[in-house]
Order: C-alpha cells, then structure tokens, then sequence
C-alpha cells in the first residue's frame, strides 16, 4: 500500500497540468505565464528594429556633438595661435582693453603690434585684434571696425 501511493505521487502528469513536484501543490495561477491550453499565445517582440532606429539616432547625436565639440576646440586652439604670437609679438606699450591693434610683420619676418591702422601703412597685415577685459586678444574681421 505505501508503495502504491509513492508510485501515484511519482506519476508524470500530463503536459498541461501546471504541477510544482517540489511543492506538490498545483500552482499555474502563480505562474507568470500563460499555463491554459486556450490562453493567447506569447510572442517575444522584435525588438532588433527598435535598437537599430535608436542605435542610430544615438551615434547621430553623438556625432553631431563631437562635431560641435570639435568646432569649439579648433576655434578654441585659433584662439589661443593668435593670443600666443600677439603675447610674443615686439612692442613698446602698454595696450589698453578695448582698444583695437593691428599685428605686422618686420623685414626680419618678426611679428610686432602697432597702433597704425593697415590704411596708414604697407607694412605686411596679419590682422587687426582688441584686447578684452579678460586680457585676451579677440580677432576683428574688417567689418568689426
């Protein structure tokens, strides 16, 4: 008799029946799936699609920053070729903030800063720049003037 009951608790059930052998406890509403026969049927989205549109965007987005990124820099390294050539140009005064001077070259090819404008001499121009409260040198295009 014992023999008989530990071959029924033993006995495979069929394959729609949601039984938790460790348990021994019939469990399917605790499932998080669906266990019934007639339940709808569970399909895995795909969701490569979905990755691929974002994956693009997001290099996208990525790019457009380095871009932009890499934009400020090279003005940023601009800025800082004509600030160091200016700080190392010659010359015999004292520039005043907000001023605007203009950057030549001597026949010795040495840059040097002066106050006459490129209208009043035919030295060679290297361009006209304003020194501003922060003591640094900001470009003039022509129009600026």
């Amino acid at each position: 008799m014992f023999i008989k009951k530990a071959m029924e608790k033993k006995q495979k059930k069929p394959d729609s029946i949601v039984f938790d052998e460790e348990t021994e406890k019939y469990d399917a509403s605790l499932k998080p799936y669906a266990t019934d026969m007639g339940a709808p049927v569970i399909t895995i989205t795909d969701t490569a699609a979905w990755k691929n549109a974002n994956i693009n965007k997001v290099n996208n987005q990525v790019k457009a920053k380095f871009e932009e990124l890499k934009k400020e820099y090279d003005a940023l390294m601009e800025k800082y070729a004509y600030n160091d050539l200016i700080y190392n140009a010659k010359f015999n005064f004292e520039p005043v903030v907000g001023k605007i001077y203009h950057l030549y070259k001597d026949k010795t090819e040495q840059p040097y800063l002066s106050i006459i404008a490129p209208e009043e001499c035919n030295f060679e121009h290297l361009g006209s720049f304003r020194l501003n409260a922060d003591k640094m040198w900001e470009k003039i295009q022509k129009n600026d003037n």
